[in-house]
């Protein structure tokens, strides 16, 4: 039997392989939800984040809950379903647990509901966000408080965030006298960083004389964290 007769009918004999999950921008994902009759919309994020606001008629189903599979085994698999979290970790992983559940479409929203509110997009629900945090008049101090400032934006929540905070901490040590670190927790700041214009985390933004002349998002390793100090020092 040739190759391209048993690619065929293995594609055949399970079409969903190829759109089981995909990755849409936020764009894609407006615009692809509002043409949809029948979709089910998801935000897997926890109670507290999706009370803080929400897109329109999305249903919580928090990702991190013991029930989790309990819940989106109640869903219709015939049904198209479109998730998102708050940047795209715990989206990503439900995603998956949709697909493997026998979900045949699952759409995950890249950059979830911090791009999305950051672009402008509606929300519901929205009039407790930002009720908290470090005013813009500190964080100006801080940016203002030495010649070279990295400014950290992380969560608990955010895996690379994590797993970067050792670094993080060492290189607030070497750097001492040369350049200031500081770290600023995303969720009880969530104002102040959509005005800094961050729709991801982690983000990293690297003032110079109160100037922003970098920014960074993702997994870095120390010697990048060190080639980004030292470009301005």
């Amino acid at each position: 039997m040739k190759l391209t007769h048993i690619l065929t009918t293995a594609l055949l004999a399970f079409p969903f392989a190829l759109h089981a999950q995909k990755q849409l921008t936020t764009e894609e994902f407006e615009k692809q939800l509002s043409k949809s009759g029948n979709a089910q919309l998801l935000d897997v994020r926890t109670p507290e984040e999706y009370d803080e606001g929400h897109l329109a008629k999305a249903a919580n189903v928090d990702y991190k809950s013991p029930d989790f599979k309990e819940k989106i085994a109640k869903l219709d698999k015939s049904k198209p379903v479109y998730v998102y979290c708050l940047s795209g970790g715990r989206s990503a992983a439900a995603a998956t647990a949709l697909h493997e559940t026998g979900f045949k479409e699952v759409y995950d929203m890249k950059g979830g509901y911090l791009k999305w509110s950051t672009s402008g997009k509606a929300v519901e629900g929205a009039n407790k966000a930002g009720a908290k945090g470090m005013s813009n008049a500190e964080f100006n101090k801080i940016i203002t408080s030495a010649e070279v400032v990295l400014v950290d934006i992380h969560a608990k929540w955010c895996p690379p965030c994590v797993k970067m905070l050792p670094t993080v901490t060492k290189l607030q040590k070497d750097y001492a006298g040369k350049a200031k670190i500081e770290t600023l927790a995303f969720d009880p700041n969530k104002a102040l960083v959509k005005e800094l214009g961050v729709d991801e985390i982690p983000a990293f933004l690297l003032y110079k004389n109160g100037k922003l002349v970098n920014r960074k998002n993702g997994f870095m390793e120390e010697k990048e964290f060190r080639a980004l100090l030292d470009s301005q020092l």
